[in-house]
């Protein structure tokens, strides 16, 4: 037997409550609610398609008020290669994400081979592929015995370090896109292959597992100075409930983005070993984004809980600035509002 600290007793508490298992069975793979402005966030294949050279960084704290709840940075760049080849775009991005006593660090170089479908060149399918390492950690220092002789509880902090790659597949014109990617494509079938495991226990949080995106969205104009942006997204781990974000947006006067997201699960299928007993709404999210000027963009949004954990926490919030760097030529692009 043995216990935590408070924050992981709570923790756990909250592993009952939460009534979809995105964040929780699948939380190696981070995502944030801003990746509507941010696509390289869930697609390979997205690098380059500004055009210009683009820098993200982005940081969350999720519900607020709760002992060891995640916490989660991000920074990414891309761009095109030479600057003016539109046919290849290449990718970065570092991310760590803290969640009581572990935590994950990763690294990923991108490339997005971009294929032009029309003279006007204002519609391209990309395929992008991306390639890097994680290193997952746990804690044992932030555990605490109630018997001396649990042989569960590493005494140590525990690192591992593993490759991963992802693939994508992105097709956009001025007004529309659709894409689709898989992450995880490296992921081990057994936690042991990688030594996840202390005393022959397995640390199941550690595991990966492979998952699945599909995303499309398009702009509507409603006035001269009013545009609607609906969108979706289809996570899929292949063991919680499939999770839909359905996504809505004005942009004002090409200034202003202002937003929703809500969050639900959906039972597609039937997938073995899945609670029935779960319900299926997770959490609505408020987003707005300012287009500052033509080179910096600031976006927040706040996130609140729809299912049972929304008693035990305040909320989670999310802050990211872009930063647009032009390359200096006279050629004339289309607006990227995506």
């Amino acid at each position: 037997m043995f216990k935590k600290y408070s924050y992981m007793a709570r923790f756990f508490l909250m592993l009952l409550l939460t009534t979809t298992t995105y964040r929780i069975s699948a939380q190696q793979q981070i995502q944030f609610s801003q990746y509507v402005f941010n696509g390289l966030a869930v697609n390979p294949a997205y690098a380059g398609y500004r055009g210009d050279t683009y820098l993200s960084a982005i940081y969350r704290n999720q519900w607020v008020g709760f002992p060891g709840s995640p916490k989660t940075a991000g920074i990414s760049i891309d761009g095109l290669f030479n600057g003016h080849n539109e046919n290849m775009g290449w990718g970065f991005q570092m991310m760590s994400d803290k969640m009581g006593p572990t935590n994950t660090s990763s690294f990923y170089g991108n490339y997005a081979y971009r294929i032009q479908l029309d003279n006007a060149d204002t519609k391209r399918l990309c395929i992008g592929i991306g390639f890097g390492a994680s290193q997952y950690s746990i804690d044992g220092t932030a555990l605490q015995y109630v018997d001396e002789n649990d042989q569960t509880i590493p005494i140590v902090r525990l690192n591992r370090m593993v490759p991963d790659a992802n693939f994508g597949i992105y097709y956009y014109t001025p007004k529309s896109y659709i894409g689709f990617s898989v992450m995880d494509l490296l992921n081990p079938k057994n936690v042991n292959n990688y030594g996840y495991q202390w005393n022959q226990y397995k640390f199941g949080s550690m595991e990966r597992s492979r998952h699945m995106y599909l995303t499309a969205g398009t702009l509507i104009t409603l006035s001269e100075n009013v545009k609607f942006r609906p969108s979706f997204l289809w996570k899929e781990d292949f063991k919680g409930p499939s999770n839909f974000d359905l996504n809505a947006f004005l942009l004002l006067q090409d200034k202003i983005w202002i937003g929703a997201s809500y969050r639900t699960g959906v039972r597609i299928w039937n997938k073995q070993g899945l609670d029935k007993n779960l319900t299926n709404q997770d959490a609505f999210a408020g987003i707005l984004e300012l287009i500052a000027n033509e080179r910096i963009r600031i976006g927040y949004s706040y996130d609140i809980m729809l299912n049972g954990l929304n008693n035990y926490q305040r909320g989670s919030h999310e802050l990211s600035i872009g930063l647009r760097f032009a390359r200096k030529d006279n050629r004339i692009y289309s607006p990227r509002y995506f």
